[in-house]
């Protein structure tokens, strides 16, 4: 049973030590992370799943303790996803993970067990959905945090360059994650997300599939695009 959810951004940029001398550009973001984070130790589920894109290697389920790093950033730090176990798993984080378990520390999440499911960018929307759905059959209370970007096409210096598609898309995905608007995130058009590179696209399905019965209300605490990404966060309880 699915009681809370926190959505975050995943870019690298949130750890300040990969930002270095923009670090204080998404200090905003930052704390409205901290304050979702908040929101999810306050429904005090028994499990906690972190859900974010990745790319074949980083695909699959990631257990409690897996090891992620920035130093593809050109950082030194390492993270694990909460405590670690005593057993090492094997395979890294993907990077929308290890920024996950980056927020976890930085908060101090001592609550619920963790684990972590990398998901393809790519995923069908109904094996989306489906994945969701099985979250939520669990007989525990589940809690998620899902990680993703809106679109990388906001402005001419952004990743995707400038698409005038990209701030309309972005403007809906906010309205649909702030409203907790379940069916808006399952029609969500595949081929435009991924023509706007919006990583997010399948771990909010996901969220959808789980939250189909969970009754919750939406609140947006973020919404920007600094570099021209759209950055959003939100909380379903």
């Amino acid at each position: 049973m699915l009681v809370a959810a926190a959505v975050c951004p995943c870019p690298p940029v949130l750890v300040p030590e990969v930002a270095a001398g923009a670090a204080a550009e998404l200090d905003a973001a930052r704390a409205a992370c901290t304050d979702a984070l908040g929101v999810l130790a306050a429904a005090r589920p028994d499990r906690l799943v972190v859900v974010g894109p990745a790319a074949e290697s980083g695909r699959g389920p990631h257990p409690q303790g897996a090891r992620g790093t920035f130093r593809g950033f050109g950082v030194d730090l390492d993270v694990t996803l909460g405590p670690e176990t005593g057993v090492a798993p094997a395979g890294a984080l993907p990077v929308s993970l290890a920024v996950a378990a980056w927020l976890l520390d930085r908060t101090g999440w001592s609550g619920a067990p963790i684990e972590g499911l990398g998901v393809w960018e790519g995923l069908e929307p109904e094996r989306c959905v489906q994945a969701g759905r099985e979250i939520a059959a669990r007989p525990d209370r589940v809690a998620m945090l899902v990680m993703g970007d809106a679109s990388a096409c906001r402005s001419l210096k952004a990743p995707g360059y400038l698409d005038e598609r990209a701030a309309p898309f972005d403007a809906e995905i906010a309205r649909a994650l702030g409203e907790a608007d379940v069916a808006a995130l399952k029609a969500l058009d595949v081929e435009l997300a991924h023509e706007l590179k919006a990583s997010g696209r399948a771990p909010w399905q996901i969220l959808a599939g789980a939250a189909e019965n969970a009754g919750l209300s939406g609140a947006l605490r973020y919404e920007d695009a600094p570099y021209g990404v759209g950055y959003l966060v939100a909380t379903w309880s």
